[in-house]
């Protein structure tokens, strides 16, 4: 066995993990557990602060953020199934809890935080075989993914692993969906354009199913595609990948 692979992961599921896509949560641990990973999950998680620290309330998301770090009490990796929330924990919580007590402690965590797939990829070094029917999907990129956690190779890695898969790239990858956390609640016409010219991208791959390994993208691009009547569905990375693969230990 190698030393330096882990035995033991903290998993962060996130708010919109917890509350709108329990299955994507659950998933990425079977994935973990898969591997011969143990899998710790501390009960009192809730959100990683990021809502208030976007919308310039400092002082609540440190108070936020205090409870989370309270949970992670070892030196184990900690794992979160979104680039946005892994995003904030690794990026900003060094300064968020700058001139704390806790600060030494807040940025030896952020050292630790690992984005799901950028885990799997890049620590792990998963294989999977694919058990499904042939499909066409495509891949949507979320923007701290790629910007905060340079997460941009790895899902697509995992995803090409998968033999029956066509994996058709977005003309337009690059770009946000509008979702943003609070940005669609604050600038819902702006948020409405640009996740309408994101359902086009992904229209035009004639995939049937957009996979991303963000549930606050998920959430937009999937209610802008019902609300189209779109014949593609969102689905999480995790969620995919275990349904490929069937889910056997």
């Amino acid at each position: 066995m190698d030393a330096t692979r882990p035995t033991t992961v903290y998993f962060f599921g996130t708010c919109l993990v917890d509350l709108f896509y329990p299955q994507a949560g659950m998933a990425g641990i079977e994935l973990l557990q898969r591997e011969g990973i143990r899998v710790v999950f501390p009960q009192g998680q809730s959100c990683c602060g990021q809502p208030a620290y976007n919308s310039g309330y400092k002082d609540e998301a440190l108070k936020v953020a205090r409870a989370q770090l309270a949970l992670f009490t070892e030196d184990y990796p900690v794992v979160v199934p979104s680039g946005s929330c892994a995003g904030m924990m690794k990026t900003h919580w060094p300064d968020l809890f700058k001139g704390t007590p806790e600060e030494a402690r807040a940025t030896a965590v952020a050292g630790r935080v690992f984005e799901l797939t950028q885990f799997l990829v890049n620590v792990l070094n998963v294989r999977f075989e694919d058990k499904g029917e042939p499909v066409r999907i495509t891949w949507h990129a979320s923007c701290h993914a790629q910007r905060e956690m340079g997460v941009r190779d790895e899902p697509k890695a995992l995803l090409r692993q998968l033999a029956n898969v066509e994996l058709v790239e977005l003309q337009r990858e690059k770009e946000c969906c509008g979702f943003g956390g609070t940005f669609a609640v604050r600038h819902p016409e702006i948020s409405a354009a640009m996740v309408e010219d994101k359902v086009a991208d992904i229209e035009g791959t004639g995939a049937r199913a957009v996979v991303s390994g963000d549930c606050g993208c998920l959430m937009n691009i999937n209610g802008a595609l019902e609300a189209g009547k779109k014949p593609v569905q969102g689905k999480h990375i995790a969620e995919f990948l275990l349904e490929r693969t069937h889910g056997t230990r």
